[in-house]
C-alpha cells in the first residue's frame, strides 16, 4: 500500500485504537490466566508478585533510553517492534507450555524480556498521536485509550476463564499472540508521519546519553510542567497506596469474602469505562488543567477518601467506580496538555521521562503501604488501640479499620496535592503560559 493511500489522521488513530483493544484484552486475558497457571503451581502470593515486578522494572528503568531512541527512529517502526516483541515472550510461553517445560522462572525472564520493550510503547504511542491528530483531538484520544485499557479490565477475566474452560491454557496464549499480530497489522495499514525539527528538538541532540537526560532538563526548565508533574508526583504515591490497599482491607472488613471484593473491582472497571467513554465523546474541558485538577480532587476525595472511611458494599462500590471514572478524565486531560505543549521531535524523551516520575513511586507505595498498614495503622484501631477511642465512631475498630484510615488519609494527602495546583498560579495557568508547540513551529517558519 503507498504512503499516499495510507489512512491518516483520525482514520488511521481508530484503526491503531481497534488493534490496542483487541491486543490489551488478550494481554490481560494471559495475565489472568497465567496467574491462575502461577498460583496452581506455586501456591504462593509472592511468585505472582514477582512476575509483576520483573515486568515493571525494565519499563522504569529503560524509560529515559527509549524515550530517546523514539525520537531519533521512526515512531511507527518502534511501535510495530513494541509490540512484536511482547508477542514473541507469549510465543516463548506458549511452546515451554505446550512442551510440559514451562516454569515459574520462565515468567519472570518473559517479563523482563517484555518490559524491555513496553518501556518503548509509552512514548511512542502519545508521541505518534501528537503528529496524526490536531491538538482538539488529544484528550479524546487518550480517552479512547483510557477506555481501551478499562474495558479489557472488565472482559478479559470472564473470557479468559471461559477458554480456560473449553481449550486451557493454550487457547488463551494463542489467542493473546493472534492478537499481537491483529494489533501490528493495524499499525502497518496507516501513514504516521515523522516530526518536524524544532529549536528544542536541536538543542537536544547528542550522544545517547546526553538524549537520555534531556526529557529531565526540559521538564525542569519549565515550572509548569514541573509542577503539574510534581503534583501527580504526590497524588500517584498516596493513590497508589490507597489502592493497593483496598483489596486487604475490603477482605479484613468482609471476613475474607471475595466475591464482595469481586464487585468492587468490577464498579471500578466500569468508573473506567464510563470515563473513558465520555472523555472520547465530549473531548475534555476547553480548559484542560481544570479538568486534571478537578478531577485529582475528586478521585482523591470521592475515591480513596470515601474508600477508607466507608464500612459498606455500596460506598466501597461508588468510590471504587469514583477513581477509575476521574483518573479516566485526569490523564486524558493532562495528556492532552503535554501533548500540546511539548515539540513533538522531543516527546519520546520527554514523555518517557514523565512516565519515569509518575511510575517510580509504585515500588516506594508498595514497599510504604504494608508495614504502615500492618505495623502502625492497624495496632491503633484494635478494641484497645490508642487511636480507636477517638476515630472508632467514624472509621469502626478492629479488623480493616486501620486499613480504612490509612486509605482516607492517603486520599486527603492527593486533595491536597489538587488544591496545591489551584495555590500556584504557575500550575493553576500552565496553558497560559506555555505556548504551544504549534505555534513555535510557526514562528520557526516565519524566521526562515
Amino acid at each position: 500500500m503507498d504512503t499516499q493511500t495510507r489512512p491518516t489522521g483520525m482514520r488511521a488513530f481508530i484503526l491503531i485504537w481497534i488493534g490496542q483493544v483487541v491486543s490489551l484484552l488478550g494481554s490481560a486475558m494471559t495475565g489472568f490466566a497465567l496467574s491462575i497457571w502461577a498460583w496452581d503451581l506455586t501456591g504462593e502470593a509472592t511468585a505472582l508478585a514477582l512476575v509483576g515486578f520483573f515486568n515493571f522494572m525494565p519499563i522504569v528503568l529503560f524509560s529515559p533510553i527509549a524515550g530517546a531512541l523514539v525520537d531519533r527512529w521512526n515512531r511507527k517502526l518502534v511501535m510495530m517492534i513494541s509490540d512484536l516483541a511482547a508477542g514473541l515472550s507469549t510465543v516463548a510461553i506458549f511452546l515451554l507450555f505446550n512442551a510440559g517445560q514451562l516454569q515459574i522462572w520462565h515468567l519472570y525472564l518473559a517479563g523482563l524480556f517484555s518490559g524491555m520493550f513496553q518501556a518503548f510503547q509509552f512514548p511512542a504511542y502519545s508521541a505518534s498521536i501528537s503528529l496524526m491528530l490536531p491538538k482538539e483531538q488529544y484528550a479524546r484520544a487518550s480517552g479512547m485509550m483510557s477506555l481501551a485499557e478499562s474495558a479489557s479490565g472488565i472482559f478479559a477475566p470472564s473470557l479468559a476463564a471461559a477458554l480456560l474452560a473449553f481449550v486451557g491454557l493454550r487457547g488463551v496464549l494463542l489467542f493473546d499472540i493472534i492478537s499481537f499480530v491483529f494489533a501490528v497489522s493495524m499499525l502497518f495499514l496507516v501513514h504516521i508521519p515523522q516530526p518536524v525539527h524544532t529549536e528544542a528538538g536541536k538543542t537536544g541532540k547528542g550522544s545517547l546519553l546526553k538524549e537520555s537526560v534531556y526529557g529531565f532538563k526540559y521538564i525542569w526548565a519549565r515550572p509548569s510542567l514541573l509542577g503539574l508533574q510534581m503534583m501527580f508526583f504526590m497524588a500517584n504515591l498516596f493513590g497508589t497506596m490507597a489502592m493497593i490497599l483496598v483489596a486487604p482491607m475490603v477482605l479484613a472488613r468482609t471476613d475474607s469474602n471475595e466475591q464482595l471484593l469481586g464487585l468492587v473491582q468490577s464498579a471500578g472497571a466500569v468508573g473506567g469505562v464510563i470515563g473513558g467513554l465520555i472523555i472520547s465523546i465530549w473531548g475534555g474541558p476547553k480548559q484542560k488543567v481544570l479538568g486534571v485538577l478537578l478531577s485529582m480532587f475528586g478521585n482523591s476525595i470521592l475515591g480513596s477518601a470515601l474508600m477508607g472511611i466507608s464500612q459498606h458494599l455500596i460506598l466501597w462500590m461508588i468510590a471504587g467506580f469514583s477513581v477509575s471514572f476521574f483518573i479516566s478524565i485526569m490523564n486524558a486531560s493532562n495528556q492532552a496538555i503535554w501533548q500540546a505543549k511539548v515539540a513533538p521531535d522531543v516527546q519520546g524523551r520527554v514523555f518517557a521521562t514523565r512516565r519515569l516520575i509518575a511510575q517510580i513511586t509504585a515500588p516506594v507505595a508498595m514497599l510504604m503501604a504494608g508495614p504502615l498498614a500492618d505495623n502502625f495503622f492497624a495496632p491503633n484501631m484494635m478494641p484497645n488501640g490508642a487511636w480507636s477511642g477517638a476515630l472508632g465512631g467514624i472509621f469502626g475498630v478492629g479488623a480493616g479499620a486501620g486499613i480504612g484510615l490509612l486509605i482516607f488519609l492517603s486520599g486527603m494527602i492527593g486533595a491536597g496535592a489538587a488544591l496545591s495546583g489551584f495555590a500556584f498560579p504557575f500550575i493553576r495557568n500552565a496553558e497560559r503560559i506555555l505556548p504551544d508547540h504549534d505555534i513555535g513551529i510557526a514562528e520557526e517558519a516565519k524566521t526562515t
